[in-house]
C-alpha cells in the first residue's frame, strides 16, 4: 500500500495464495517432510493504514490478516475465494492438510457489523473511565487489542452463533482440515463448546473425518488447559514449554535440569500422549536464532530493536542451538510446528521484524544445513512410531547434557543433547543392541567391551533409533 506513514516492515510484501500453491505443487513442503500448513488469516482486511495504540504510535496495514472486514471473502491482495479453494484442493492431492488461522475474537471497525450491530461488542470505555485496551488479564474476555478492533461479546447467544456461522462457512466452503484459533483465551469457553459441537455434528460425524482445532493462548498451563478436552479444542500452542526450551537451548548457563522439570510439568497437565503444538517460534515472538545467535539481547526491547537496526545471526553457534530446538520439538510428545523461515534459521527481532519475506534461494551453507536437518528430523519422526505414540522416559540430565528415550512396542528412540562447549562421551544404554541401532546424525560411536560410547560434539544432538524386529 502506498502510504508514506507506513514503513516497509509494516506493509504488504507481495506474498499471496498463488505463491503458496506454487510451493505446494513444486513439493517444497513435502520434500521437507511437512504434511500440514497453518495459513494466517485470509479474510478481507482494510485498504488503509491505522495507527498502533502503544507508543511510538507507528502506522500499520492489515498485511497480517488480523483486521477482518469480511466474514466470507478472501482478501483481494492475497487472491480470490476460488484460488483458496484450489490451494486447499492441491494440498489434499499432495497428502497435506490445511489449517486456517481464524479470528473469532474481534473485527475491524470497517467491518459492516460494527455499524449494523454495535451492541454485539464489549464497550471500549470501562466504568472507571479507562479504555479497555490491552488489559490482557484484568479484562481477559472483553479487552480490545486496538481502538479500531472491537471485541465480540460472545456471552450473547446471537453473537456467538453469528461468529460460529462464519467459522463454519470457512471450513465447509473451502474443505479445511481445521483451525488455528487466534486469541483463544480472550473468548468465552461456551463459544468454543458451541463451535466444536457444530463441527462434530455438521462435519465430523456425517463426513467421517477429523477436524483439528489448535488454540493460541499466552498464560499458565492451567489456563491453557481449561480450553482443552471433550467438547473443546484438541490442543493449544505450548508456549510454556517453548519459553523454557528457548532459554535452555539458547542460553549457555540455563540448565537442562530446569527444562526437564518444565517438561514433566507439561506432562502433569496434558499427559504423555497429547497433540499440543511444539513451536519453533511464531509471528508474535522474536526469532529463536536471533537470541541464540546473539543478534538480539535478552535485556532489550525486542520490537524497537527490529526497527532500529538490522538483526542478523552474529554467532554461528546459534544455528547449532536452533537445530537442538528442532530436534527437541520433533522428539517429545506433541506435534512439532515450524514457523516459516525457522527451517533455514531466518533471523528477526520482535513484530514485525519477525515477519520478513521468506527466502528460498541464495541460502548460505549454514542455512542449507539447517534445512537438511529439519528435513531429516521430520523423516525420522514419521518413520518411528515411538516418536508419534510412544512413552517418554528420562535417562539422565545434568546442567549441560540430557538424554531421554521413547518406546512403542519394538520401536525405541534414544535422544541425546550436549549444550556445552566441550565434547562429551556418553556410555550407551546396555539395552541398545549393537547390530540393530542406527545413528541418525553421524556422531562417532567408540566400541567398548560392554557398552559402546557415543561421542557428542559441542552444541549438538544425536538420535539413535532401534527396531528390535529388524534382521541383523
Amino acid at each position: 500500500m502506498d502510504d508514506a506513514r507506513v514503513e516497509a516492515k509494516a506493509n504488504y510484501y507481495g506474498g499471496d495464495l498463488a505463491g503458496i500453491e506454487q510451493k505446494i505443487n513444486t513439493h517444497y513442503f513435502q520434500d521437507l517432510g511437512f504434511n500440514a500448513l497453518w495459513i494466517s488469516p485470509v479474510n478481507q482486511n482494510p485498504w488503509g493504514a491505522y495507527q498502533e495504540y502503544p507508543e511510538p504510535h507507528r502506522w500499520f496495514t492489515g498485511y497480517h490478516g488480523y483486521w477482518p472486514i469480511s466474514l466470507s471473502q478472501v482478501d483481494m491482495r492475497f487472491g480470490t475465494n476460488a484460488l483458496f479453494k484450489s490451494l486447499v484442493s492441491d494440498a489434499h492431492n499432495n497428502d497435506m492438510n490445511v489449517y486456517l488461522d481464524y479470528v473469532s475474537n474481534h473485527i475491524h471497525i470497517e467491518h459492516p457489523l460494527w455499524k449494523e450491530h454495535p451492541e454485539w461488542f464489549s464497550p471500549l470505555v470501562l466504568p472507571d473511565g479507562r479504555n479497555n485496551l490491552r488489559l490482557w488479564d484484568e479484562y481477559r474476555l472483553t479487552t480490545w487489542f486496538e481502538p479500531y478492533m472491537p471485541s465480540f461479546d460472545h456471552s450473547q447467544p446471537i453473537v456467538a452463533n453469528a461468529v460460529a456461522d462464519s467459522a463454519m462457512f470457512w471450513i465447509t466452503e473451502f474443505n479445511l482440515d481445521g483451525f488455528r484459533h487466534d486469541a483463544t483465551k480472550h473468548i468465552e469457553i461456551e463459544y468454543w463448546r458451541l463451535l466444536t459441537r457444530r463441527i462434530k455434528e455438521e462435519i465430523e460425524v456425517p463426513q467421517q473425518r477429523n477436524i483439528y482445532q489448535i488454540g493460541e493462548s499466552f498464560g499458565s498451563r492451567e489456563l491453557i488447559g481449561s480450553y482443552l478436552g471433550s467438547g473443546l479444542l484438541n490442543a493449544q500452542f505450548d508456549f510454556n514449554t517453548y519459553f523454557d526450551s528457548r532459554s535452555a537451548f539458547a542460553i549457555d548457563d540455563v540448565s537442562f535440569e530446569m527444562m526437564e522439570t518444565s517438561l514433566q510439568t507439561t506432562f502433569d497437565y496434558y499427559g504423555y500422549h497429547h497433540t499440543m503444538g511444539n513451536i519453533s517460534g511464531n509471528h508474535d515472538l522474536p526469532r529463536f536464532i536471533s537470541y541464540a545467535g546473539k543478534g538480539l539481547r535478552w535485556d532489550e526491547d525486542e520490537k524497537e530493536a527490529g526497527w532500529n537496526r538490522d538483526i542478523e545471526v552474529e554467532d554461528l553457534i546459534g544455528y547449532n542451538k536452533l537445530k537442538m530446538l528442532h530436534a527437541f520439538n520433533a522428539t517429545i510428545p506433541g506435534i512439532p510446528i515450524t514457523y516459516y523461515g525457522d527451517e533455514i534459521g531466518m533471523p528477526g527481532a520482535g513484530d514485525p521484524d519477525n515477519r520478513r519475506m521468506m527466502r528460498f534461494d541464495s541460502l548460505s551453507e549454514d542455512e542449507l544445513d539447517m534445512r537438511n536437518t529439519v528435513k531429516k528430523l521430520n523423516e525420522i519422526r514419521s518413520a518411528n512410531m515411538a516418536l508419534l505414540y510412544g512413552d517418554f522416559r528420562n535417562i539422565s540430565v545434568t546442567n549441560e547434557v540430557w538424554s531421554y528415550t521413547r518406546n512403542y512396542f519394538e520401536n525405541t528412540v534414544y535422544v541425546y543433547f550436549n549444550k556445552s562447549s566441550k565434547t562429551i562421551y556418553i556410555k550407551l544404554n546396555d539395552t541398545i543392541i549393537k547390530e540393530k541401532y542406527a545413528v541418525q546424525f553421524g556422531s562417532e560411536i567408540m566400541a567398548a567391551d560392554v557398552n559402546d560410547v557415543l561421542v557428542l560434539n559441542p552444541y549438538s544432538f544425536e538420535i539413535i533409533t532401534m527396531n528390535k524386529t529388524l534382521d541383523k
